[in-house]
């Protein structure tokens, strides 16, 4: 089961899902799952492979889905021993309620998807956070309506490349294939293009809000947020949305060029993907 569960595993993270994987590092007397065996479990609940069912296959998934909810890189992994025998003594090892009489120990890890950037915008400022995220080795993808803007020669090393309306890309999104994107960052030279990219995300997330949890962040004023909320609660989308959305983007760094701008940006984006702390600092703003 090793390759299928790796290749699930892989599937899922290009699509921006955490994923919590355990293996049977070595097993002694008669257990379930043998060395090599391994399952995966997804931020959304779903479950491959197995490493032998039964009582320990249980508990390995509770451990896995505990896994999952805690924030920060210390919680990144552990190995433990099980006992297959409720009464189990003189060895160190977890019992478990089985009658197996066993051995195995087993290595628990999270795996964090890469962060992919959707920025909507290929101007000055979505070249310089391109060229940012190249050299964290993140992925990165552009969506512009001006063609100039979003074509291989300007960004030969982009994940994806969308040349539309934004209404057109929108049609052809939904909140499941959204998800492969970590962040969506606004960054558009025309409002009304991020006005309609944002309403449609942010309905797009009221309507199926368990299946995309990418963040949206957007390059403006205070005042332009302000008129774009009274809108958009207008149109009925809800406040705690709208609350969800870091309007004006970046660490408040004094940045004003758009190199600054990407080094503000791209920083505020790390802390959060170090910290996983969802109380993050305040956005810089950037009058436009």
């Amino acid at each position: 089961m090793t390759h299928p569960v790796l290749d699930w595993t892989t599937a899922q993270l290009a699509n921006g899902r955490k994923v919590a994987v355990a293996t049977v590092l070595s097993a002694g007397g008669s257990v379930p799952g043998k060395p090599g065996a391994r399952i995966a479990l997804s931020d959304l609940g779903e479950i491959f492979g197995t490493v032998g069912g039964a009582g320990l296959e249980l508990s390995v998934c509770e451990k896995l889905s505990t896994l999952l909810q805690e924030k920060g890189e210390e919680h990144g992994g552990y190995v433990e021993t099980f006992q297959l025998h409720k009464d189990a003594k003189g060895q160190a090892g977890t019992p478990l309620d089985s009658l197996c009489g066993g051995r195995v120990t087993l290595s628990f890890e999270v795996i964090q998807p890469m962060p992919h950037i959707l920025l909507c915008g290929g101007g000055h400022c979505g070249k310089a956070i391109a060229e940012a995220c190249e050299l964290l080795d993140w992925k990165y993808s552009i969506f512009d309506v001006r063609s100039e803007f979003s074509d291989k020669k300007t960004y030969p090393n982009a994940e994806e490349l969308h040349n539309s309306s934004a209404e057109d890309f929108l049609a052809n999104e939904d909140s499941s294939s959204l998800a492969r994107f970590s962040d969506v960052l606004l960054l558009g030279h025309q409002w009304s293009v991020d006005e309609v990219l944002l309403k449609g995300m942010l309905t797009k997330q009221q309507n199926d809000p368990n299946a995309w949890r990418s963040r949206i962040g957007v390059i403006g004023s205070k005042s332009k947020w302000n008129s774009f909320s009274e809108s958009a609660l207008g149109d009925g989308i809800e406040q705690k949305y709208l609350d969800g959305v870091d309007c004006p983007i970046g660490l408040n760094v004094g940045a004003e060029t758009p190199a600054e701008i990407a080094i503000a940006v791209v920083g505020q984006l790390l802390s959060r993907i170090k910290s996983q702390d969802p109380e993050e600092p305040s956005w810089r703003e950037v009058d436009s």
